[in-house]
């Protein structure tokens, strides 16, 4: 179910794109709406829209109530993500000092 592309795209996405694809697979998978499952996952349809396209980092407790609206174990959300030395680094804001 989850996006594991026969040419190998996931792992040529950095971690939040790979977790985007992999939640939308199984999305698509459930045949639920992208309206649906925030609903039953407790966030706004917006919020879920960008973490399907990548531009979030899901917290835990994101990924636990995704996991539950989806009727899946956690753990399904994170395994098939690819990390190597290949995976871009993931952009993030860091504190100053």
């Amino acid at each position: 179910m989850a996006r594991t592309c026969a040419s190998g795209l996931l792992a040529w996405m950095d971690i939040r794109t790979q977790f985007g694809a992999i939640l939308r697979d199984f999305r698509v998978g459930k045949g639920l709406t992208q309206e649906e499952l925030a609903f039953r996952a407790g966030m706004h349809t917006t919020y879920l829209s960008r973490l399907e396209k990548g531009r979030y980092n899901p917290s835990l407790a994101v990924i636990i109530d995704l996991s539950q609206a989806l009727g899946v174990h956690p753990s399904d959300l994170l395994l098939p993500l690819r990390i190597d030395e290949y995976t871009p680094p993931t952009q993030r804001r860091r504190a100053i000092d």
